[in-house]
């Protein structure tokens, strides 16, 4: 029985422990670690706790639970994956911050795991994922606590709508986005795939206001009739990050709200060559607010339309 043991580690310019922080809080982790789609908690204690984790590993959308400990008083949190998605067998490890002056710290990130049936194939498909996934991670923890001093560059918002409709008809039409090529005039063309149930892979060419188009690439997890939650793994070049989720919260006489929620961080070297040499910081988040939370409100009010036909 083969078990591998690596290591990846990292020099962060930030304090211990706000490096802590960041790992330890797992529902930010898809604006950290670009592989991470959604994270939430399925049990949590004081020190323990499980997590249910939608990441995508070699182009491949996964999911899986793991147990974890954290030890903040050492700056450790270990884990160990407690359904691992095939093929792997058995998948554990540990963070480790090391405070290297008051400004910079060491993050040493270790791997233990197993191949299904100890095949060579599947373990060397493990070392690539977890070499090529440990290196974006800890490059994107560096940039994102580096850069979490320049709140400018980080914004969230949301838009709601109150539907006359039941949540199961609203989430039918943001679940099929397959079809949103005719439903949605600001969507060009569209793909999907799903092959597990809830976990969609979306590419779509979407129009913006003066007629050419921009193609993004999402993950999509969904929650039937309640949520959808998505990362877009190609984002607009005016974004590094952009993260969003649908919720649907259903009222007793069967109306629905429905909310659009966006979190977003700029791309500041590119704002000049999208928006002109004298826009900044503040004209991007205009521009990002508008354009996202237009197409949003759009989605909604034909989602609007779909499920008040029904009723």
């Amino acid at each position: 029985m083969t078990k591998r043991e690596v290591e990846h580690e990292i020099t962060v310019d930030a304090p211990a422990a706000e490096v802590y922080r960041l790992i330890a809080e797992v529902e930010n982790w898809p604006q950290i670690f670009p592989p991470s789609v959604y994270v939430d908690y399925a049990d949590r204690g004081e020190t323990e706790e499980r997590i249910r984790i939608w990441a995508t590993a070699n182009g491949a959308a996964k999911n899986w639970v793991s147990k974890r400990v954290l030890d903040p008083e050492n700056m450790s949190i270990s884990f160990r994956q407690e359904t691992p998605a095939h093929p792997v067998a058995e998948m554990g490890g540990t963070w480790i911050i090391e405070q290297r002056s008051e400004r910079s710290s060491l993050v040493r990130l270790l791997h233990d795991y197993r191949a299904v049936d100890d095949d060579r194939e599947h373990l060397e498909w493990i070392d690539q994922a977890v070499d090529r996934n440990s290196r974006s991670e800890l490059a994107s923890l560096k940039e994102n606590v580096e850069l979490a001093t320049n709140e400018d560059l980080y914004m969230s918002f949301e838009d709601s709508m109150d539907i006359s409709g039941s949540a199961k008809d609203v989430y039918d039409f943001l679940n099929e986005a397959r079809l949103w090529e005719e439903r949605l005039p600001h969507v060009a063309t569209v793909s999907m795939t799903e092959d597990s149930p809830g976990v969609q892979l979306l590419r779509m060419d979407t129009r913006t206001k003066d007629g050419s188009t921009h193609t993004t690439e999402s993950v999509r997890v969904c929650f039937p009739n309640h949520k959808i939650t998505y990362k877009q793994t190609t984002v607009p070049p005016l974004m590094t990050v952009h993260t969003g989720c649908w919720t649907l919260e259903e009222n007793e006489d069967g109306t629905t709200i429905a909310t659009s929620q966006h979190t977003v961080v700029i791309n500041a070297d590119n704002i000049a060559g999208i928006l002109g040499d004298d826009a900044g910081v503040t004209e991007a988040r205009t521009f990002i607010r508008n354009a996202l939370g237009g197409n949003s409100r759009a989605t909604l009010g034909y989602a609007k339309e779909h499920a008040e036909a029904r009723r």
